[in-house]
């Protein structure tokens, strides 16, 4: 896989960030990966997917079978190039942009899914943003909101608009990450809403379980994505992944197979899971 680089060099201005102006460009798929029709027949929706891992999620489902719905705040190039490589698969792309905070727009997010493909089979919680600050008195109350209103609420959100179309066998897939694990001190606001996400996977998944509906969740680690320079200065994107056994940042085509197993057959007998994804720390829990 990919050697560290010099990450530092990359810069972006606003969250969650554009991968099209990024010069070190994260890894959507490998190449050498073999769709088998694992999903063949089924619609995803994603949040956050126009780029890094939702994006990497997308493809991988269109290359499984899948046709997806992606949801993006407005990065519109960045979800014109995702609904280009998914159309590359032989399969439909349905690009709908706006805000997951705001829960009108997640329930017309399902409308307007529902009314394109006529069904929904795979729900993926993935949009996020993070706002690092070195104490807790310098969070401001602007972004503790958005960091939970985008992180958590949504998930809530996208959740409850979808639920009276899925199905037994269908599939609910959160994004939480490492810090849920371990914590992080310069992201406490972040690190919680993570933390949440796997208390929601793990609630939520005992709440589906009698209806077929499987819920688990997937914890990355340090992941190359456009949300990374839109977030990092340059000291800190210079280190940034070296510190996890594996001494490199991944790649967010590592982590689309997982969420292909999560939604598909493969899993059928896992619920309420999470899995580490995130170069060989040990996390218990």
């Amino acid at each position: 896989m990919t050697e560290h680089k010099a990450f530092e060099k990359e810069k972006q201005k606003d969250q969650p960030g554009e991968q099209y102006k990024m010069d070190i460009t994260p890894e959507t798929i490998r190449v050498d990966y073999k769709g088998s029709g694992k999903l063949k027949g089924k619609i995803a929706l994603i949040t956050g997917g126009d780029s890094g891992i939702g994006k990497s999620a997308a493809v991988h489902f269109a290359r499984e079978g899948a046709d997806v719905a992606i949801v993006y705040l407005d990065e519109d190039k960045d979800a014109k190039h995702t609904q280009q490589a998914i159309e590359k698969e032989g399969r439909e792309c349905l690009l709908i942009q706006g805000d997951v905070r705001n829960v009108e727009f997640c329930k017309s997010t399902i409308q307007k899914t529902i009314e394109k493909f006529g069904e929904l089979n795979i729900v993926v919680n993935n949009a996020a943003v993070q706002f690092p600050e070195e104490s807790i008195e310098d969070i401001s109350t602007e972004n503790l909101h958005r960091t939970f209103e985008t992180n958590i609420y949504a998930y809530f959100y996208i959740v409850q608009a979808a639920l009276s179309h899925l199905n037994e066998g269908d599939a609910i897939i959160n994004t939480t990450s490492v810090t849920a694990y371990r914590g992080s001190e310069h992201l406490v606001d972040y690190a919680s809403t993570k933390g949440a996400i796997v208390a929601f996977t793990r609630s939520l998944s005992g709440m589906l379980a009698k209806k077929g509906i499987r819920v688990n969740a997937i914890a990355p680690g340090p992941v190359w994505t456009p949300l990374i320079p839109a977030t990092f200065d340059k000291e800190k994107l210079k280190d940034f992944g070296k510190k996890v056994p594996m001494g490199r940042p991944g790649q967010p085509s590592e982590l689309g197979p997982a969420y292909v197993f999560l939604a598909s057959k493969d899993s059928s007998y896992m619920t309420g899971q999470v899995m580490h994804i995130n170069g060989g720390e040990i996390i218990g829990g």
